[in-house]
Parts: structure tokens; sequence; C-alpha cells
């Protein structure tokens, strides 16, 4: 089992704890948090150890998970990097697309492996849709959140977008041709409403809207490709495949027939894809695991969460712009 410690013990570093301590593949060893109150709070109600420092833990364990703010994320991995851990980093990878970029070159000259937290990856929903999802030309997302003051710091787009940056990444084998966006700020210093349109060379477009003051939660996604609809619900972990087809000759009475004005007809039929319960966030961890142990790539690579990063900053570009 790898030796794991946690960098962090706030709200996301206690559910990354609870689930460490529970995993067959992560030996939790313990934590470091730089608030000593909270730090001997989080030891006393859950029993994990408490390191006294930093370098203390980086030295004791084999793999280092950093679920600090993101503001310490390039200090905290370079130490562990440096000392020759693996890290786990979460969302976002770092403040700055520099640091992110010397984060992936300490990763190749200690020969260690990095994976960051982009844990929509991990949804069941995308997960029963991923391998549908083939060259789509039209995505729109919606991701709406209620106000929280946690996290307000820094632009919606770092906060929420992201994660839906770092999605149709995966799925758009194509660069980046342009990027228009607009953010609003209601309450906050930064935008806490955007909306972003992002022009791929291939012809795809995607259109992403995100707001943090809303008075529902959603997290939806629609991929449009050809001869199919697949939307994923990334909230309520649902999930429809509409195709189309060429329709038969003779269709039956409850067949969904559609004609052109060409006369062409084609049959929709609907696709329910077996969506497998998971822990989205134990499923990273894990499968970041089995990369060290297997020597394979893992899942959201240090260069998808940097490629992340660094179109949330070409959209906060366009803010500044206007």
């Amino acid at each position: 089992m790898l030796k794991v410690g946690v960098l962090g013990a706030g709200h996301l570093g206690k559910i990354h704890l609870r689930l460490l301590n529970q995993s067959q593949k992560y030996e939790l060893v313990g934590f470091y948090d730089p608030n000593s109150a909270n730090a001997d709070k989080v030891a006393k109600e859950h029993g994990y150890r408490k390191f006294d420092s930093i370098e203390e833990l980086i030295n004791a364990v084999d793999v280092v998970d950093i679920v600090t703010p993101t503001l310490s994320h390039h200090d905290c991995a370079k130490e562990a990097i440096t000392a020759g851990k693996h890290v786990f980093v979460e969302k976002p990878i770092s403040n700055t697309v520099e640091e992110a970029e010397e984060i992936i070159t300490l990763a190749k000259q200690h020969n260690v492996k990095g994976q960051v937290g982009h844990v929509e990856r991990f949804n069941p929903a995308f997960m029963a849709t991923r391998e549908k999802i083939a060259n789509p030309m039209f995505i729109e997302t919606h991701r709406l959140a209620e106000f929280n003051p946690r996290g307000t710091d820094v632009p919606v787009v770092l906060d929420l977008m992201i994660h839906d940056i770092d999605v149709i990444l995966s799925v758009v084998k194509s660069k980046v041709k342009d990027i228009k966006a607009s953010g609003v700020s209601v309450i906050s210093d930064t935008p806490d409403i955007a909306n972003a349109r992002i022009e791929f060379e291939n012809g795809c477009v995607a259109n992403l809207t995100a707001s943090r003051i809303s008075l529902k939660n959603m997290r939806k996604s629609r991929f449009f490709q050809k001869d199919a609809y697949i939307s994923v619900d990334f909230l309520d972990k649902m999930c429809e495949v509409v195709k189309m087809k060429d329709a038969p000759e003779e269709p039956g009475d409850f067949d969904m027939i559609l004609q052109n004005a060409e006369g062409l007809k084609k049959q929709i039929y609907f696709e329910n894809p077996e969506i497998v319960a998971n822990n989205a966030i134990l499923d990273e961890l894990e499968t970041f695991a089995d990369a060290i142990n297997n020597n394979t790539t893992p899942i959201v690579t240090l260069e998808d969460g940097t490629e992340a990063l660094r179109i949330a900053y070409r959209i906060i570009d366009c803010f500044e712009k206007k």
C-alpha cells in the first residue's frame, strides 16, 4: 500500500482524509494543517496523526495529497516533488500557468507522477456517456451554484467553470482557435457570473455559463454531434443519449420518425446508459494509486490541469479587455 499524507484539513481536506483512511490502496499516515487550532480539532475528533511541519509529513510518505488553498499549491507541490514524492493536487493545479508549467517540469525531472483533482471526470453520469461522445460539434454547459462565501476570493471561472473547461478539453480533440467571454461582478470583487464561447480549430463550438449567485444549483452539459445528442446532469447523476438512424421502410406505430424538406427520413431512438454509483473523489484518488503502482498515465494529468488553467485565464483576460 502507498503511504499517503494530506496537506490541508479544511472542508475538502477532511473529505480526502476520510476517504483515504477507508481506501484499500493507501495507508493514511497523517496530515498537516498550518492552522494549529483546526489541526488539533481534526486530530482529536478523527484520530488522524497530526504532523508539525510540511517537511515532516513529506518525509513520511510516498504520495502527497495537496488540498490547500490554490495560492499554496505550487509551493507545496514543489517541495513534495523535489523530495521525490508523487503528488495529487486539487484543482486548479496552481495559481498561475507559469507555476503549473514548473510543476510539470519538476515532476519530469524527479520522475514522479502527478494528478489534478478535476473530479467531474469521475462523475458516474459522465463516465457512463464518455465513450458515446465522439467528435461533438456543439457543446453547452451550465454550472450554477447558490451563493457560498467560500471560494469568492477567485473569479467564478477558476471556482466553477474550470470543471467544464476540463471536461470539454477531454472530449474535443482539437486546439482552441478563439475565445470570447464576458463576466459580471455582483457581490464579489471578481466576476460572479460568466459566459464564454470557445471555438476550436475543427469547428466545434462550446458555450459555457457559470454563476455562483443562482437561486438553485445546476450542473448540466449537452453534447451535440452527428446523429446524436447527449445530455449529462453532473449534479443529479443522470444522463440521456438521443440518437438518429435511417428510418426503416415500414416504421412501427410507435417509432419516432423525422422527415426533412428533401424527404430524408430518420428514426429517433433513446439509449439509457447504465450509471454505476460511485464516490468520485475516492475514484480519482484510487486511480492515481493505480497509475503509480502500474506505471501508467494518470487519468487527469498535470498537463491536463495546466491546459484547463490556461484556457480559464484566457477567458478571464477577455473580461479585463472590456
